[in-house]
C-alpha cells in the first residue's frame, strides 16, 4: 500500500517523496509516506488521488486531517500513514529527523 501511495503521489508531481519504515519503532503504523506539494491546491489534489488509487485496491482512508488548510494533510490507512506537506511546513515539522531511527525505503 505504501508503494501504491508513492506511485499515486508521483502521478500528481509530489516532490521529495520518502517512505519510512516505522513498524519496529511505533504501533502507530508500519510506514510513513512523506512528501511535499508546492501549493494548497496541489496538496489537495495529491490527497484526493492517493485516496482514489488506494480505494481501487480496497483500502479506504480511516482518517483524514488537515485537508481544508492543506499545509499538512494526513491520510491514515491503518498500516500506512501519508503526510502531504507544503514545503515550508515540512521543513518546520521535519518528520524525517523526528523519526530519524526509521529506515528509509
Amino acid at each position: 500500500m505504501a508503494q501504491a501511495a508513492v506511485a499515486a503521489a508521483q502521478d500528481k508531481k509530489a516532490r521529495d517523496i520518502i517512505t519510512l519504515e516505522i513498524k519496529k519503532l511505533s504501533t502507530i503504523a508500519d510506514y510513513f509516506v512523506i512528501m511535499s506539494a508546492g501549493s494548497t491546491a496541489q496538496a489537495q489534489a495529491i490527497a484526493d488521488y492517493i485516496e482514489e488509487k488506494l480505494l481501487e485496491r480496497q483500502r479506504a482512508v480511516l482518517r483524514r486531517e488537515g485537508y481544508n488548510r492543506a499545509n499538512w494533510i494526513l491520510l491514515d490507512f491503518g498500516d500506512v500513514v501519508v503526510h502531504i506537506f507544503k514545503e515550508e511546513d515540512r521543513r518546520f515539522y521535519n518528520l524525517e529527523q523526528l523519526w530519524g531511527d526509521a529506515p528509509s525505503l
